[in-house]
């Protein structure tokens, strides 16, 4: 059953550029891309169905590779604190922070974190996401890890996206472990994670690298241990202050490295030779009011693949728009709309290991894409919110937020 897909112009955004086919059309064939080209070279065929996309401009399904969209609660009264002069400091002194949003999400049943998380990810499906990558990480032990990867699992068999689950159990040091750092590493290599790998929930293994959070050495036991699994890994690295963390993940081949605000050349080097992505979350820089840049020029000097997603979490980029992050990824990060676009595509793509079904439009990958009605790609980067008019076809069938 071959559908065509015509009057239209595409941005393939092959080799990280638009790679326009203007006077384009497009034939699937059930789930994935069958042929893609210009109308006047389209090759005779029979089609069950055809469809005008009405001059639309067809862009791959965007790609959404880090978030934190599963937690119970949120912290928007910690936010108005902060604004009003509270440190973050003082917040955490007082229970709050990352702890609270721990506590809520340990006290929500199942039923609730889908239920809210359904919420948020339906905002990034209606923004034109069809592949989002969900992170655990408010749990902190096994019951709770669980719980949040299998609502990832739920929302993945509810919505009609690509959803890849990663286990970010070494986000935080749980309250059992206070001071035990090292112990807490353990119980996640030893018993967590090959238990949560074994019931089928992990697709990724994450870490948070950081001097609030876990050493470059207590990170890389738990990169063996994912090895051992052979379960991909990624990494929060050089958001605030440089650990070398960043070459660490690309010592150990991972998918990305993801904020990367305080890495250095070396870094940037070490990214580059091992194809590791750099995951760039302008979401967060705005939120928390930051004032040191990723080293752009050096990641496009040395060609590292540059993604962006909106790193929706409660605490640092309650974000539900990945449109606007692209923007702030060209207005805080000089990105190009093109770089931008390719940012949340094919880079992003590569980030979550998809590079060879998604990202792209090409014949046999996966048939998601966007037919937005706009006059110039970089219109999907030029205007700020708003729900920009647009078809989302998801495997190849046209679906209804």
């Amino acid at each position: 059953m071959k559908k065509l897909w015509k009057n239209c112009h595409i941005a393939t955004m092959q080799n990280g550029q638009y790679s326009s086919i203007e006077h384009a059309a497009m034939v699937t064939s059930g789930q994935h891309i069958h042929w893609i080209g210009t109308f006047e070279d389209l090759p005779a065929d029979a089609y069950s169905e055809t469809i005008d996309l009405n001059g639309a401009w067809v862009t791959p399904g965007l790609i959404d590779c880090h978030t934190h969209s599963v937690f119970g609660g949120n912290r928007s009264v910690e936010f108005e604190k902060r604004l009003q002069g509270v440190s973050y400091a003082e917040i955490a002194a007082s229970g709050g922070g990352i702890a609270s949003t721990v506590r809520a999400t340990r006290e929500a049943s199942e039923q609730e974190l889908l239920a809210s998380a359904l919420k948020r990810v339906r905002c990034l499906l209606k923004d034109g996401v069809t592949t989002i990558e969900i992170k655990s990480g408010y749990g902190l032990d096994y019951a709770n890890e669980r719980k949040m990867l299998r609502v990832i699992r739920q929302i993945a068999e509810t919505l009609p996206m690509t959803v890849r689950s990663t286990c970010l159990a070494a986000h935080a040091l749980p309250p059992e472990y206070q001071d035990q750092s090292d112990a807490y590493i353990e119980h996640i290599c030893n018993d967590m994670l090959p238990k949560l790998h074994q019931e089928g929930l992990v697709d990724a293994v994450d870490a948070f690298c950081e001097y609030l959070a876990f050493s470059p050495a207590q990170v890389e036991r738990l990169f063996k241990t994912a090895q051992s699994l052979n379960l991909p890994i990624k990494l929060h690295a050089e958001q605030l202050s440089a650990l070398g963390g960043s070459s660490l993940a690309a010592r150990y081949h991972a998918l990305s490295a993801d904020h990367l605000e305080f890495m250095t050349e070396d870094d940037v080097k070490a990214m580059a030779a091992a194809g590791t992505v750099a995951v760039l979350l302008p979401g967060a820089f705005y939120f928390l009011r930051e004032t040191k840049y990723p080293p752009l020029d050096s990641l496009h000097q040395h060609g590292v693949r540059i993604a962006l997603s909106s790193d929706l979490n409660p605490g640092t980029s309650p974000a539900l728009s990945l449109r606007l992050m692209m923007n702030m990824g060209s207005t805080l990060f000089r990105l190009t709309p093109e770089q931008t676009l390719a940012g949340v595509t094919t880079h992003a793509a590569y980030a979550l290991g998809l590079q060879e079904t998604h990202g792209t439009l090409e014949t046999g990958k996966v048939a998601d894409f966007i037919a937005w009605d706009i006059e110039h790609p970089s219109e999907i980067v030029y205007w700020l919110g708003g729900d920009l008019a647009k078809r989302i076809i998801q495997h190849g069938n046209e679906i209804s937020i």
